[in-house]
């Protein structure tokens, strides 16, 4: 098992991008984090991985924000997201109907995905997240989802080379 530097190091950069992209979906900051190689440390990788998104314009935010599924949804052959869902496996159907109502009621209100970093979290956490959050104003929300998309990616490399 690579450590996640070593292993995004030893990639080609065709490999890396790809690797990159499921780790956070906005171009910029794939682009950004492929200059930013060789890595010296893991710590070095996220320390890069953190900044970068950091200075991310909102559009490249919402970008990333579009590359996941909602919560509760469908993920489709995205390993990485099914991972992370796990705590909504075995939720009842009206926990999971309150939840693709949320989501819905949420997109409605700020125009993108409600963002969580799921790993950990049961249905009726994520549920409760979703509910309080949807009182907050679009600027609350964007610092709120960003700052989950960051744990989220941080995670994601954390996984690499394992």
């Amino acid at each position: 098992m690579a450590e996640p530097h070593a292993y995004l190091n030893g990639l080609s950069r065709e490999r890396a991008a790809l690797v990159l992209e499921r780790c956070c979906g906005a171009r910029a900051w794939v682009e950004q984090m492929l200059a930013l190689r060789p890595f010296a440390s893991s710590e070095a990788l996220y320390g890069a991985a953190e900044r970068v998104w950091g200075e991310l314009s909102v559009d490249s935010q919402l970008e990333a924000f579009a590359h996941h599924p909602r919560i509760g949804g469908s993920v489709g052959d995205n390993a990485l997201s099914a991972k992370e869902q796990a705590g909504t496996a075995g939720a009842d159907t009206q926990l999971m109907a309150a939840l693709r109502a949320g989501n819905v009621a949420y997109e409605h209100r700020f125009g993108f995905v409600f963002l969580v970093c799921a790993t950990g979290k049961r249905a009726d956490e994520m549920l409760a997240l979703l509910t309080e959050r949807l009182t907050h104003d679009r600027r609350t929300e964007l610092r709120i989802a960003a700052a989950e998309h960051a744990r989220i990616t941080r995670i994601r490399l954390e996984g690499l080379g394992a």
